[in-house]
């Protein structure tokens, strides 16, 4: 998990895909953070992507960086919408509080990977396992 992390922490940029009925659906993300050893992401309640992980929680992640390198994550996500894990973002990110909170009207939503492989490729058609759980 934490050679996944430093990977997402140096490439902040990543593209989160999830599924609207049978169509993929793909966006940038900027929020990934490790919490009692699980992926966590956030995510507005009121965004798309929220609502397409209620439907289905089937999700793919994958970021590159400089060097021709990509890491490629899949898996399930859960849903975990505790106070706790929601100070914890803030506190992993200040900025949220700017967009999610009571003026705004917008609710943090959270989920984690309860199942998740990471494989990191690299140009010269290597692959290796970052990480895997549940799987």
């Amino acid at each position: 998990m934490e050679e996944l992390m430093q990977f997402l922490k140096e490439n902040p940029t990543f593209y989160f895909a999830t599924v609207e009925g049978y169509l993929p659906r793909v966006r940038p993300f900027g929020f990934a953070m490790e919490h009692d050893g699980k992926l966590y992401f956030a995510i507005g309640k009121h965004k798309a992507a929220y609502k397409q992980l209620l439907d289905n929680t089937n999700i793919e992640v994958c970021t590159a960086n400089q060097k021709g390198e990509w890491v490629r994550i899949r898996g399930t996500v859960d849903f975990d919408n505790s106070e706790e894990i929601k100070q914890k973002a803030f506190e992993h990110m200040p900025m949220l509080k700017e967009l999610y909170n009571e003026t705004t009207g917008n609710v943090l939503g959270m989920v984690y990977m309860d199942r998740i492989s990471a494989m990191l490729f690299s140009m010269n058609g290597e692959a290796r396992e970052l990480y895997r759980k549940g799987m």
